[in-house]
């Protein structure tokens, strides 16, 4: 999340607390929640009834769940917690000059229902056995993408207006935000775990073709034959399941590529250019500096290899 637009810290003399001190924005669509702790404490327990969107904003947690080992949460994160499931939540660093910042959505079960419903029935993914649906154990601990930061980034600042259309927008933006955290689910699903998905859901054999020939001229042609769609379709229901496009994916893979690669003291940018699968050297120039908001050479650099 882009730091210029994190809420603002409370002031020390206005904390009624220094663990978890809790600051609360009701709407007609969900509730929003900004914690912050500055003093580090252990196992401490929280529940908010509804299923809950928790993002981390600054510093660090070990967040325990029921059924899962203890693991570090940090900033670029998501954790999805299940109706009455219970947080117990460690701030192994939290300082009043290093403190923790957390967003935790409440969601009620019926808002989360009718927009599954609703996507089920008007925008069907490419498998009928594995519908739309919002996971709350396996793969609830995301790494956030930049559409989802977007969307929580809109609905931190919906939550501080004063306008009187703000809960119809943030009704919206709620429905939004469920859309991407079921993309973001499936992209860790399938793009991370493709191996275990090839007898069971078409796009793992078109990611598992990514990920072996990314380096290579790939045509949506060859993509759309994989997956057994014709190209308007194929292109149409990837975009809906990951929010992102077949070639935005490949530039994704190109771009992981790269950034190893330019970690290697003896390559050139030229060189890591052309063997990430790039063609054009002002293009990478270009594309590297969109995605990373620094040249690759500059990256280079900031790693000690310059």
């Amino acid at each position: 999340m882009n730091h210029r637009l994190l809420p603002a810290l409370h002031a020390p003399d206005d904390l009624t607390t220094l663990v978890e001190n809790r600051t609360v924005y009701s709407l007609d669509a969900f509730e929003l929640n900004i914690f912050e702790t500055h003093q580090t404490a252990q196992q401490v327990p929280l529940s908010m009834g509804n299923l809950v969107l928790t993002t981390m904003l600054r510093g660090k947690k070990v967040m325990h769940l029921t059924g899962q080992p203890a693991f570090d949460y940090l900033p670029g994160e998501s954790v999805i917690v299940g109706e009455q499931q219970v947080m117990v939540i460690d701030f192994p660093e939290a300082t009043l000059n290093n403190p923790t910042q957390c967003l935790a959505v409440a969601i009620p079960s019926d808002t989360i229902r009718r927009t599954i419903d609703l996507l089920n029935e008007q925008f069907p993914l490419a498998e009928e056995h594995a519908p739309w649906h919002l996971a709350t154990s396996h793969n609830a601990h995301l790494t956030n993408t930049p559409e989802l930061n977007g969307t929580l980034e809109r609905l931190i600042h919906l939550s501080q207006e004063t306008h009187a259309a703000k809960d119809v927008l943030a009704g919206f933006t709620l429905q939004e935000l469920l859309i991407r955290l079921m993309q973001t689910n499936a992209r860790q699903t399938i793009f991370q775990n493709y191996a275990q998905h090839l007898t069971s859901h078409r796009f793992a054999h078109v990611v598992q073709y990514i990920k072996r020939h990314f380096t290579e001229q790939i045509t949506v042609e060859k993509l759309s034959e994989l997956a057994c769609m014709s190209k308007a379709t194929f292109f149409r229901l990837f975009k809906r399941e990951f929010g992102l496009t077949p070639v935005e994916y490949i530039i994704q893979e190109r771009m992981a590529e790269a950034k190893r690669l330019l970690r290697n003291p003896v390559t050139t940018v030229a060189d890591v250019c052309f063997r990430a699968g790039f063609n054009n050297t002002a293009y990478f120039q270009s594309i590297f500096k969109k995605h990373e908001g620094i040249t690759p050479g500059l990256y280079k650099k900031q790693c000690g290899l310059g």
